[in-house]
């Protein structure tokens, strides 16, 4: 069960960029999670996750610490859904679903700082170590979805 859940049930073993695969997938499933059951669904579906993404990465790597395996993509899952909790809040907070720009922002976002791994994200991708293939991947989720209102903020673009 670890190995399905760190793979998001094998998205995470398609053969190339199965990071960008597993955050793709992430932005389909939390947008339909957020436009047909609401917000706080996605609230429970990124906390559960979280939950279990560091349980699997922990259950999976205990015997073979090293780097964040590409196949483990439910970090990804977690992170991409923190990014969209942003947006989605605003909506909420405004009483409508979220419309295309704000899910479309934190997945471009979040592979941005996912991959650049600037500041507490590159901290975390340091530690070689289960938590550290999670943690990462949440900071990305938390700068992205920052700036994701940020940039919504200064533009003026109806993301909020």
């Amino acid at each position: 069960m670890s190995r399905q859940i760190a793979t998001f049930f094998g998205v995470g073993l398609l053969p190339w960029a199965p990071g960008t695969w597993g955050s793709l997938a992430a932005l389909i499933l939390g947008w339909g999670i957020e436009r047909y059951l609401g917000f706080w669904p996605l609230v429970v579906a990124t906390i559960l996750s979280i939950v279990a993404g560091f349980w699997a990465c922990r259950a999976e790597l205990r015997d073979k610490p090293g780097d964040d395996p590409s196949e483990f993509v439910i970090d990804e899952v977690a992170g991409m859904w923190i990014a969209m909790l942003f947006p989605a809040a605003a909506f909420y907070l405004r009483d409508m679903s979220m419309v295309w720009p704000g899910p479309i922002a934190a997945f471009l976002l979040f592979r941005w700082f996912d991959i650049k791994k600037p500041w507490l994200v590159g901290r975390a991708d340091q530690r070689h170590d289960a938590d550290g293939v999670m943690l990462d991947d949440i900071w990305a989720g938390v700068f992205a979805g920052v700036v994701t209102l940020i940039i919504a903020a200064l533009f003026h673009v109806f993301l909020i």
